[in-house]
């Protein structure tokens, strides 16, 4: 078609050209004609005297072979430009297409420079680069919001199941299990508890499992050690395998059998003490911050299942106190009388001989029996003496001093007393610790009674005990065991009406008063203001007989604000009256503020993500713009940027920026709280500024070593000193960005100092 055109252009300037040489040739002859009157025949002798004729004749040929020059040179530069003209109309049209595309979001669009003059293109696909890689930066914080809302919402979710059904492990323990394989969007989970009551018989017991949206009924026990559940236990560390044995997982759904491809195995921590693992079966792989979710939920329900021991110890041992106290109550009685009737039938043996052969008998087989001499020389023991002191002849004993049965720390006491005894004073009766032949205690219920002639002098000494060595071991255990409760532990005693019997140091320590302040106080002075009318109907059901379990806010003498996880049960005296109501309880405090500032934290992140909503509206309305003026674009991306950074510098975790010699860039408000420090201080400094002292942790040191490698996505945690002076566990994980030779790091910085749970 151009070729076409070019033909076209110089055929009618060529003949154009020698069309107007005709006519002038023409007009000259037709002026000749006319005004110097010549014939046709004049005008052929012309042209043969005259040869300027000759060259006129010439001139239409030679004008058509000047327009044809001329012509064919304008249709050259008539085709260069409408070349030209093509070329930057095709390139715009490219260029509007591209730009189209980026408009309706297609940001992966491609483009190809059209030379090194191309500058407009170039910086449009500067342009796409960077939407490319703001987008990709967008996405992966909304992904690490996404994740950090699903975790707080699961803890918060876990903590209020964690809170129910504490005096039902089954229950408890399935309602964990089935809302945590449903959360994770899992497909199999159980949750197995040590049982280690007998030390003998340690083993792992499943207590709820929970399959293909059903609960099943699964008995499944492990021995101690074994499986790969006994080896997160031993190791206390986290297991997740994608080769499951095919053996391993025996629940199948109605559909047929299939082993789940990935086993996550994670153990019930707390405070450095297992108490069981959780299983988790997928088809799927778990992805890490689940299993970092799983394991707080893991150390939350650790320290459930330690609360839930500790009340059930703690309400079994003073189960069985009550009943030793009782039994030991009921024995003194029953060993009064004895002593009474024994002391009457003394009496009545003076008159009654015969009787007294068969009543001495009786004590023997009944009681243990001895009788000393004034200086306590043992004259007579029955057969029950000798076997309790483990003897067997007697022979061993006859003729030996008290004192052979006597520990030697005892002796002074029981010096003065045998003096006593010895002057005709009056009779002992209460408990008393001999030594055994073997070396070892035997505790009695003892009474030495002085035996008499007619003139009153004393003629021996009679010795009758009961063996209450068994008793006793069982009370002194039982005392050691209500010291370490009180040790660990707060326990109080309240009066039925509510005044404070007696309390051991950790209430004094919670409440800040003194033992004498306390006192004088009631469990109705200690209780919130909010709480003091449900107090009052929870402790008219203890005072009935119920065992109420709960979390009380107290207040201190300061008036600060303790929450306190409480156990109330009433104590009953043998005539089956209330005689006390037994306070047991742990501080709660931190677990109740974490609690309340994990809610905070939620409420936070949802203000951040409706802000990051909204800044993605303001970012395609900007993005609208970039058609229009390519310059105008690169302003509203960094309004864009700097809102951004401005949303940084609300978050609640500490983010800290420098380039790659150390330079602080960039420093958020949170970073301010946690290292005590402003912001216009540390801008422009080097990182040293934040960590002045030496450490020998290799990740702080390559942040403060410009030349050294950054360990970068790796979450680590570091303690450091804060200008306050305070040192402060973190968790921190480094980003690395890389711009134009620049590179950049930023610090997410995470305050562990407090746990959640």
């Amino acid at each position: 078609m151009k070729e076409r055109n070019s033909q076209s252009i110089i055929f009618k300037y060529t003949i154009s050209g020698f069309i107007i040489g005709l006519l002038t040739v023409l007009l000259i002859l037709t002026i000749d004609f006319f005004i110097k009157r010549i014939s046709f025949s004049e005008v052929i002798s012309l042209h043969k005297t005259n040869p300027v004729y000759l060259i006129l004749d010439l001139s239409p040929v030679v004008l058509a072979f000047y327009a044809y020059l001329i012509s064919k040179k304008y249709a050259t530069s008539l085709e260069s430009l409408h070349g030209s003209l093509k070329h930057e109309f095709d390139k715009n049209q490219k260029i509007y297409r591209f730009v189209e595309k980026i408009r309706f979001g297609k940001i992966d669009a491609d483009y190809k420079v059209q030379g090194s003059d191309d500058v407009l293109g170039q910086s449009i696909l500067d342009l796409r680069d960077n939407l490319k890689k703001n987008k990709l930066e967008e996405d992966k914080r909304r992904e690490e919001d996404q994740q950090r809302n699903w975790v707080a919402e699961g803890l918060a979710k876990f903590g209020d199941i964690l809170r129910k059904d504490t005096d039902n492990v089954e229950e408890l323990s399935y309602n964990l299990i089935s809302n945590l394989v449903k959360y994770i969007n899992a497909n199999q989970g159980a949750l197995l508890i040590i049982e280690d009551e007998n030390e003998a018989d340690k083993h792992l017991k499943m207590t709820a499992c929970y399959a293909y949206e059903r609960r099943k009924f699964a008995d499944k026990r492990i021995e101690w050690g074994e499986g790969i559940a006994g080896a997160a236990i031993l190791e206390q560390e986290t297991i997740y395998m994608t080769d499951v044995p095919e053996t391993y997982v025996h629940i199948t759904s109605g559909l047929g059998e299939a082993t789940p491809s990935c086993l996550l195995v994670v153990p019930l921590k707390f405070n450095d003490e297992v108490h069981g693992v959780i299983e988790i079966g997928a088809f799927h792989n778990i992805e890490k911050h689940v299993v970092e979710f799983v394991e707080k939920v893991a150390e939350s329900v650790g320290s459930t299942i330690s609360n839930v021991k500790i009340n059930t110890r703690t309400a079994k041992l003073l189960k069985e106190s009550q009943e030793q106290a009782e039994a030991l109550a009921a024995q003194e009685e029953q060993m009064r009388q004895n002593m009474e009737e024994l002391q009457a039938t003394q009496e009545e043996a003076a008159r009654q001989s015969e009787k007294f052969i068969t009543f001495t008998n009786a004590v023997n087989h009944t009681l243990i029996r001895a009788e000393y001499e004034n200086d306590g020389t043992l004259i007579y023991a029955n057969t029950k003496f000798l076997k309790k002191l483990g003897y067997d002849k007697n022979s061993e004993v006859e003729g030996k001093n008290i004192s052979m049965f006597i520990n030697e720390k005892d002796m002074v006491w029981f010096n003065e007393l045998w003096d006593k005894l010895a002057n005709g004073g009056k009779h002992f009766e209460g408990d008393m610790k001999h030594v055994t032949k073997q070396g070892r205690d035997l505790w009695t219920m003892s009474t030495y009674t002085c035996m008499r002639r007619d003139d009153g002098t004393v003629e021996k000494i009679l010795f009758l005990a009961i063996d209450t060595t068994d008793q006793k071991k069982q009370s002194l255990d039982y005392l050691g065991q209500i010291n370490a409760l009180n040790k660990s532990t707060i326990k109080v005693d309240y009066l039925p009406t509510g005044d404070l019997l007696e309390c051991n140091q950790k209430f004094v320590e919670l409440m800040d008063y003194s033992i004498y302040e306390l006192k004088e106080k009631s469990i109705f002075d200690f209780v919130d203001k909010s709480e003091l009318n449900r107090l009052k109907e929870i402790w008219e059901n203890v005072v009935q007989g119920e065992i109420w379990e709960g979390v009380l806010r107290q207040r201190t003498k300061e008036d600060q604000e303790k929450w306190v996880r409480v156990t109330l049960s009433a104590v009953r005296d043998m005539y089956d009256d209330v005689a006390k109501v037994i306070y047991i309880g742990n501080d709660v405090t931190n677990e109740k503020l974490m609690e309340m500032e994990t809610k905070a934290q939620t409420e936070l992140l949802k203000k951040h993500e409706r802000a990051l909503n909204q800044s993605k509206v303001d970012l395609k309305a900007q993005l609208k713009k970039a058609k229009e003026e390519v310059k105008q674009q690169f302003a509203q991306i960094e309004k864009v940027q700097r809102r951004t950074e401005l949303t940084l510098q609300g978050a609640s975790d500490a983010i800290v920026t420098f380039d790659q010699n150390g330079i602080i860039k960039f420093f958020n408000k949170a970073a301010e709280d946690l290292w005590g420090i402003d912001r216009d201080i540390v801008i422009g400094r080097n990182m040293t500024k934040l960590f002045p002292d030496q450490y020998e942790d290799e990740f702080i040191k390559s942040i403060l070593d410009p030349k050294s490698d950054k360990i970068v996505g790796e979450r680590k945690e570091v303690n450091f000193t804060n200008m306050n002076g305070e040192e402060i566990s973190v968790i921190m994980i480094l980003s690395m960005a890389r711009l134009e030779g620049e590179t950049t790091y930023t610090a997410f910085i995470q305050n562990i100092s407090v746990d959640l749970f």
